[in-house]
Order: structure tokens, then sequence, then C-alpha cells
């Protein structure tokens, strides 16, 4: 039986730690100060800084200073580390002491539905997945947003229900929760209209401190990079990947980073409806190849840092085998019944909510798909009720996107590239939606592409010696 606790209090080491900052006379102005020029904090005066702004001691104004002093001169790695355990212990941490207990993130993009494939599929293959799920803000959907287009589905959960569902199904997914990591909450909301949501350590700790507050031994990272996601290099992922790596190993957790690609949508589908039914398709068997092969990678990745497969490769075969026998289908039904979600869904798609108008973007010439400017059709999206900008916003599951074409395929003229999903009192919308994509969001040229970006640009597995 898995055993299991919350933790309410750090160690007995951080305990010191705490005691001693709280000796100290800190200051947010002479804090602010030493980081606005360029010199490194100790953990304490992070701690202090983190506790202060729970207590009020602290205003959300010097908190906001503090990120831009941050993004302008950079974290290292002890204050990275210092940072994610103060987020991480102001609140609640489960501790699951077995290896098998995986979780995975993703940096976030458009269609971007793998969790809910690969949850069920490693659930299936014996790994336990205690997902805690954000929603939708910018351009990318959120998965809890997305779950909820089956009716019923109970994404707020109490941690005592949350930990009998994972024990009980193997897999378990909820809302982000004020119980776990408060402080990121609170942070995440300022950084997202203060322009620092692109600094490497900043994510690493908004990451790894919900994370870790999860009791997860392991996690597996989809680290999104191209024009549609938050990091659009190589290099900056690959910073990422790396932060996140040397983060995880301080904490003595298992980590699989994986950089993948999101110059194009991933999978056919963008919208909260369609991208669910899509996924359920891929659980099927059926599902696109691009979502297929990156569902089964970060599968195989949980599998195998949980310690059920000996290699990466083991792992991706006991994945793709529990999406053939239908035990990864099987294991997502069982999640839909067990909080609560209308499990005939899975059978019957007509019972989804679904916009009733569908308009079609033609192609305007022949030629081959070039490229797509992924993060408008994110933010297109949006703009019919897809998504949100700010997190006060309905998300309307109905609307959306199915794509016909992918970078690289051939296209005649008056050939339909993808079609919009939308009411009918969003007919004019539409129609300007489907004039800027055709003429401008997607580009075609006469020859084929000389090289399209790889799906999947690199994995790396990094163990923990404990």
């Amino acid at each position: 039986m898995l055993e299991n606790q919350v933790k309410k209090k750090p160690s007995s080491k951080n305990k010191i730690e705490e005691q001693k900052a709280s000796q100290l006379d800190f200051s947010a102005y002479t804090i602010l100060q030493k980081k606005s020029q360029g010199k490194q904090l100790s953990s304490q005066e992070i701690k202090w800084f983190i506790n202060g702004l729970l207590s009020g001691e602290v205003a959300d104004y010097q908190m906001t200073a503090l990120l831009m002093a941050i993004h302008i001169n950079g974290f290292n790695t002890d204050e990275t580390s210092a940072l994610t355990d103060a987020m991480l212990y102001s609140g609640k941490v489960l501790n699951f002491p077995e290896q098998r207990v995986i979780d995975k993130h993703s940096t976030g993009g458009v269609g971007d539905k793998t969790s809910f494939i690969l949850a069920p599929i490693a659930a299936a293959c014996g790994v336990k997945v205690p997902m805690i799920s954000g929603r939708g803000l910018g351009h990318t959907g959120g998965t809890t947003d997305k779950i909820e287009s089956i009716p019923g589905f109970k994404t707020s959960l109490s941690i005592d229900e949350f930990k009998k569902i994972l024990e009980a199904n193997n897999l378990v997914l909820m809302g982000q929760t004020q119980d776990i990591a408060p402080a990121d909450k609170i942070i995440y909301g300022l950084r997202d209209v203060t322009a620092t949501i692109d600094c490497i350590p900043l994510i690493t700790a908004s990451i790894m401190s919900k994370k870790l507050a999860e009791g997860a031994s392991g996690i597996v990272m989809d680290i999104k990079t191209g024009q549609g996601a938050f990091l659009t290099t190589l290099g900056k992922a690959r910073k990422l990947a790396k932060s996140l790596q040397d983060t995880a190993l301080r904490f003595n957790k298992n980590i699989m980073t994986m950089i993948t690609d999101m110059s194009e949508p991933l999978g056919m589908a963008v919208g909260n409806s369609l991208e669910i039914i899509e996924s359920i398709e891929t659980l099927k068997g059926n599902g696109p190849k691009d979502l297929t092969k990156v569902s089964l990678e970060l599968a195989g990745g949980m599998i195998h840092i949980a310690g059920l497969a000996k290699t990466h490769k083991a792992g991706i075969k006991m994945a793709k085998n529990a999406l053939k026998d239908g035990s990864a289908l099987k294991k997502f039904v069982d999640l839909l019944k067990t909080q609560g979600g209308d499990a005939s869904f899975v059978e019957d798609y007509s019972k989804f909510n679904l916009a009733t108008q569908r308009t079609e973007v033609l192609s305007m010439k022949s030629g081959y798909i070039h490229s797509m400017d992924t993060k408008k059709i994110g933010l297109h999206c949006v703009k019919l009720g897809g998504g949100r900008l700010v997190k006060e916003d309905l998300v309307d599951p109905s609307v959306g996107f199915i794509f016909h074409k992918k970078i690289g395929d051939k296209v005649k003229a008056g050939e339909p590239i993808l079609t919009i999903y939308h009411h009918e009192t969003q007919s004019e919308l539409a129609n300007t939606l489907k004039e800027e994509l055709a003429q401008q969001d997607i580009k075609i040229k006469p020859k084929v592409p000389l090289k399209k970006r790889p799906l999947i640009y690199e994995t790396s597995v990094k163990w923990s010696h404990n």
C-alpha cells in the first residue's frame, strides 16, 4: 500500500535557517537594493522575502520590484534553489516514498493535450501519477479547463481526496489549490502582468515548487520551443532544461527533460472540447502521428524513471502496449468515473458541447505549407472565447479549430487548411479570422520546405543519488 503523509513544515535544517532568518534584521528595501545592484541574495534573505509576502509584511509592489531585478540581473543556481525551497514550503507538502510516483509538466503550447494521453498510459503501466494542473492563460490552453469539457468532472479536491484517488486508481487530476505552494500563485499573477514570465530562474522555481509539493519521486518535463512557445529558441529551452535538472537533483528527485517543437499546433485540434475528443481518439489508437509520438515518448520516460523499465526505450515499448491493448483508455474512463465525469462521452462525441457553425479556411494558392504563426492561432482561439487573457475570463469549451494540414504538406488552391468552430453570433469574427489565417498566419510556398523542424529535439534523463 502506498504510504503518504502531508507535511506542513520543512526539514529541521530549513527550520534552523528560518529561525536564523527571523532573528536577522532584514527589510524589503535592503534586499531590493542588493539585488538591483546585481549581488547574490542569501537563502535567508530569500526565505524572509517570501514569508513576508505571505504575511503582508512585503507588499505586492515590492515583490514586483524583486521579480524585475531577478529578470534583469539573474539568479544563480543557489538562489534559484532557495527561491524554490521558500515557495515549496509556503504551503503543504505531500510525501510519497515510493519511486513510482511520477508527474509530468509541460511549459505550454497550442493544442498540447498530451497529459490526457500519457497519464493514463503511465498509470496503466503501474506508475502513480499525481497531477495538479492549471488553467489556460494567454495563447496556451489549460489542462483543468480542457477536462471540464466533460460535465461533472470534479477538479476541486481536498488533499485527502487527492491521496485516496491516487492510491485507488494510480491517477488523479486536481486543479491548483491554496494548500499547495500558495506563494507561487501570488508570484505567478504578478509575473503575468509585469513581463517577467520568460525568466528561467522564475520559471524553474514556479514549476518545481508545485511539482515537489506533490510529493513525486520523479518528474518528466516537456519543454516546448518555437514561436508558439514561451521559450522561442532552442538555446533558451536548453537553459531551462539545465536549470530544472539542477534543481530536481538538489531536491533528490529523478528527472527527464524532453525538448519538443511548438512551431505548429500539436495534433490537429485546438479548443477544449475538440482537444478532449482528439485525446480520446489517440487513446483508441487513432490519434495524429505527432501527438501520439510525443505522448508515448513522455509516458515511456515516466515508466523508466519510476523504475518500471530499465531504459527509456523499454518504457516506450510498455507505453505502446498499454495503448494497443486498451488498458490506457480504460484508465482514462476510470479517472472520469472516479472524479464524477460522464464516461459515456468517451463513446458518444455528440454529447460534447461543440459550436454549431463551421467556417473553412481555404488555401489561396497551390504549394506547400512552410510555416504557421502558432502563437497567433492560440490567440485567435482566445478571441472566439476558447481561452482567457485575464484570470476572470470565462472559457467557452465549444469553439476552436480543426486543422487538416501540417507544415510540409502539399495543398491545392481552394483546398481546406483548417475549419473554425464558432457560434452563429460570431460569423463576422470568424470571417475576419479566416482572412488573417489564410493571408498572414499560414505561409504557403511553391517548393517543399528544405528542412522541417524536428518534433523532438533531445531527451535527457538525470538520476538522483538517493
